[in-house]
Order: structure tokens, then C-alpha cells, then sequence
């Protein structure tokens, strides 16, 4: 069974944080620097949220709040569900699927250490299946 480790190690990349004390548009500024579309929040090594451009469209946008004003601790997201290393893939994109969600953060012993996207989660499954396909193609003709 393939688990986010699997993805992980492949494709490990630092993580990209604020805390909740940042504005609104100092965090977009980091995301659109690093060209991605969700942030931790990170206080203290604790993982106290998540800000998405969903967060922004519906929680700045539609309710015509300032983006220079706003701090990232109103309208992030804290209500999370977080995976392990050890979590399967097929469990994550459950997850992602059920709740509809795009982002999972990765917890090691309760202190974050990555997030995977949907779009980590496809490649990666797509990636693999192109292995299995060609290992039985070689199979086959031998």
C-alpha cells in the first residue's frame, strides 16, 4: 500500500507558512511569490490553520473585507483534518473527496511537516500506474 511517505520523499519541499498574525495580503503576496494556492499557519511550531483562496474568495471577497487589515487568524480555516506519513493514498484522496478539500497538512509527532495537494495525490497515482503498466508490459513480452 502506497502512503504519503511514498509521495513525500519523492517530492519533498520545505513548508511554507505564516503565522495568524499576518495580514491577509502579506499572505497572498507570499502565495502568489511561491505560485501556490494554500498556506500553513503556523504559531510557535503548532499548526493552527490553513489559508486558501477559497478562505479568500469567500471570507474576504464576498463579505468586502480589507485583505491589509485582515489577519490570517480571521478567516483561515481551523477546523483541520490532518494526515501522517504513515496515511495510505487511497485514505487521503477519501478524505479530500468526502470533504472537499484540496489540501491536507502532514503532521509528524503533533508538529506539521508538509502538505500534499490533489494535484500531488494525481500525479502520483498516475505516475505509479505508468510504473505497473510498463512492468507488466515488460512481463508480457518476455
Amino acid at each position: 500500500m502506497k502512503t504519503v511517505n511514498n509521495i513525500i520523499q519523492n517530492n519533498f519541499k520545505s513548508i511554507i507558512s505564516v503565522t495568524s498574525e499576518t495580514s491577509v495580503l502579506d499572505a497572498l503576496k507570499v502565495m502568489m511569490d511561491k505560485n501556490i494556492s494554500a498556506l500553513l499557519v503556523i504559531d510557535e511550531s503548532k499548526l493552527k490553520g490553513i489559508f486558501t483562496e477559497r478562505d479568500y474568495a469567500r471570507k474576504i471577497i464576498l463579505l468586502g473585507k480589507s485583505s491589509k487589515e485582515t489577519k490570517i487568524a480571521e478567516v483561515m480555516t481551523d477546523k483541520l483534518v490532518t494526515i501522517e506519513l504513515s496515511t495510505s493514498i487511497d485514505h487521503c484522496m477519501h478524505i479530500m473527496t468526502e470533504r472537499r478539500i484540496r489540501h491536507l497538512p502532514i503532521l509528524e509527532n503533533g508538529f506539521p511537516i508538509g502538505i500534499i495537494s490533489i494535484g500531488d495525490l494525481v500525479k502520483f497515482v498516475i505516475e505509479d500506474q505508468k510504473q505497473t503498466i510498463e512492468q507488466l508490459q515488460n512481463y508480457i513480452s518476455s
